[in-house]
């Protein structure tokens, strides 16, 4: 506060402002922490929950054949011509797969999933994540709702 004449007067001066940080493959911690498949495949989970991924990464080619799985440290993401594409990214554990879908909550998604008999986690809102625990016999057997979310996040990525 300063006085001026007959007057107090307060100025406002910034001391600090707030950086957000994006996910991680958007940071440079990425690049700290490389993973590949070996890595996945034997300490962080199985040879059959990895294959999971690549179960689901066929039923995202049907809309888009040029995503690629892409390995890192806490989770395993897509790529887009050798970018980062995450509009869905996967954590496999020891028996089973948590297919994380970036879309906003809503009610008729909620719906979707019910209905569906998807086994949901939980909803990360800092991040905008459904969290959904998969088998194989879910990949198969729910395929056309899981494609339908995916295409739903897909489409939201690709429109901003």
């Amino acid at each position: 506060a300063l006085k001026v004449g007959e007057n107090i007067t307060v100025v406002f001066t910034k001391v600090l402002d707030e950086l957000k940080r994006g996910l991680v493959d958007e940071d440079e911690d990425a690049e700290k922490a490389p993973t590949d498949r070996a890595y996945w495949e034997n300490k962080a989970a199985t040879k059959q929950t990895v294959a999971l991924a690549d179960q689901m990464l066929s039923v995202l080619r049907e809309f888009d054949p040029s995503l690629n799985l892409k390995y890192n440290k806490f989770y395993i993401g897509l790529e887009k011509d050798g970018r980062p594409y995450n509009f869905v990214s996967f954590v496999p554990k020891k028996n089973h797969l948590v297919f994380r879908l970036k879309l906003p909550r809503t009610d008729e998604i909620d719906e979707k999933i019910d209905e569906a008999d998807l086994d949901s986690l939980n909803y990360n809102v800092g991040f905008g994540l459904y969290h959904l625990r998969l088998t194989k016999n879910d990949i198969q057997s729910k395929s056309e709702i899981l494609k339908d979310l995916s295409r739903r996040a897909y489409d939201l990525k690709t429109s901003t």
